[in-house]
């Protein structure tokens, strides 16, 4: 196969995104998260910010379903006031993903990536969670908060990721294993021994060459 791609969705407090950077870092592979609004920016011709308030915030209701349901126009131009729609956005979002996808190897940490390559067979979706204490513990060292504070950020992000991925997948929920091949705790496994593992399905899954320490 030549070229592979590791999509990774994950709990607040986790530890997903530095399992995904450090596998990324591992395989010799570029790890893109808040990077593909740069490369949407650069594609479209918007401003990256117009972007990351999209990423950010769900303008307009979740319940609108005859909005989320229509389909989006191809080639809009940026005359149009669709071209900025959130819908249009992710649009373009999910173009540069897919162009990835074909390119190059990488890592995508969130984007719902896993929901856009879902067709694909060059790809590995994972979600990386873990129970509700260790990732208070994470964030509360990592943010410097009171554990008050790290609940309510672990609920409130949390809760704005389930509600992207459910407004922009048509109503599909985001922690369905089943939307995944894979799904870890890293609290039980281990950060580091997450990526221990990641690594050697990915060598077996898209068959990557040995390393020459492993050939020792």
């Amino acid at each position: 196969m030549k070229n592979y791609v590791i999509t990774i969705a994950r709990g607040f407090g986790s530890g997903g995104k530095y399992i995904g950077t450090k596998l990324g870092e591992r395989l010799g592979i570029p790890c893109y998260e808040r990077e593909i609004l740069a490369m949407a920016s650069e594609e479209s011709g918007l401003h990256e910010s117009i972007f990351a308030r999209t990423d950010e915030k769900l303008r307009g209701s979740y319940l609108i379903h005859a909005i989320r349901s229509l389909r989006v126009k191809k080639n809009i131009q940026p005359e149009d006031r669709e071209f900025t729609s959130d819908k249009n956005l992710f649009q373009i979002q999910c173009g540069i993903i897919r162009t990835l996808a074909e390119t190059e190897s990488c890592v995508i940490i969130g984007k719902c990536a896993d929901y856009v390559l879902a067709d694909r067979e060059n790809v590995l979706s994972v979600y990386v969670d873990a129970p509700r204490k260790a990732c208070v513990e994470s964030i509360m060292a990592k943010m410097n908060v009171t554990e008050r504070e790290a609940n309510r950020l672990i609920e409130r992000t949390d809760r704005y990721r389930a509600d992207y991925y459910k407004y922009y997948t048509g109503g599909k929920d985001w922690v369905n294993p089943t939307n995944y091949h894979l799904f870890l705790n890293s609290d039980k496994i281990g950060r580091d021994r997450c990526v221990d593992l990641l690594e050697g399905i990915v060598s077996q899954m898209f068959r990557l060459p040995a390393s020459p320490e492993d050939q020792k």
